[in-house]
């Protein structure tokens, strides 16, 4: 394995042994230190990518970062519009008192990880999301992340409508990264921005699909 190559992966195991440590912890302790890790996680990516010389990783870090900042917008939306997500106050600042502030970096990770491995292709970034994001919302319980809630469709308290979503999320940041990642900051914020709306349409539509439509045909 080349170095750039152990270095990252070096990296990406010990955030998660340190997640796996803070699923242990009480609230408030628990919300600081998840804060914690995601800025961690957002100040050593870069230092990583720049120490091993890929500037693809850290130009795709650079797109990502206002893009999960973005993503607060769909979790807001879920969480005070439609009710199907719920923030459990674990600690640390919420916004709005609805969602846990560290969701707005908490995104880099899986979305480096989906778009990194994909390497350009989209239809495998929606295949690796579906699976990548799979994992997080079964992980997420254990760290009181989020939850869902509400009137839809769960299985092994993951629900299904996101599924879909994240898939197309990937789809999207893959396609955005590929025709913005390199361009100015301005387009890449709007690229960022398009990416985060489109995912917001994306889980009103499954949620719509998957837990609201009653699929009768009327004559």
């Amino acid at each position: 394995m080349s170095r750039d190559l152990r270095a990252i992966v070096a990296f990406h195991a010990l955030f998660f042994a340190c997640a796996g440590a803070i699923a242990l912890l009480d609230p408030p302790a628990k919300g600081w230190a998840v804060l914690g890790l995601v800025v961690g996680y957002n100040v050593g990516l870069p230092l990583i990518a720049r120490a091993v010389e890929r500037e693809d990783w850290f130009a795709l870090w650079r797109f990502l970062l206002p893009l999960s900042v973005f993503q607060v917008l769909p979790d807001w939306v879920l969480s005070a519009q439609i009710g199907t997500l719920s923030f459990p106050a674990i600690g640390g600042p919420r916004l709005d008192d609805a969602i846990t502030l560290a969701m707005a970096g908490m995104w880099v990770p899986p979305l480096f990880i989906v778009v990194a491995l994909a390497r350009g292709n989209a239809a495998l970034a929606a295949a690796l999301a579906f699976a990548v994001f799979l994992g997080s919302e079964l992980f997420a319980p254990l760290l009181e992340l989020w939850e869902p809630v509400g009137d839809t469709v769960q299985v092994a308290g993951v629900a299904l409508y996101v599924l879909p979503a994240e898939a197309a999320l990937g789809w999207a940041a893959a396609t955005a990264f590929a025709l913005a990642g390199s361009a100015a900051w301005p387009r890449r914020i709007l690229a960022a921005l398009a990416v985060s709306t489109f995912y917001t349409g994306a889980l009103v539509l499954a949620h719509f699909l998957v837990d609201v439509a009653g699929w009768g045909v009327s004559l």
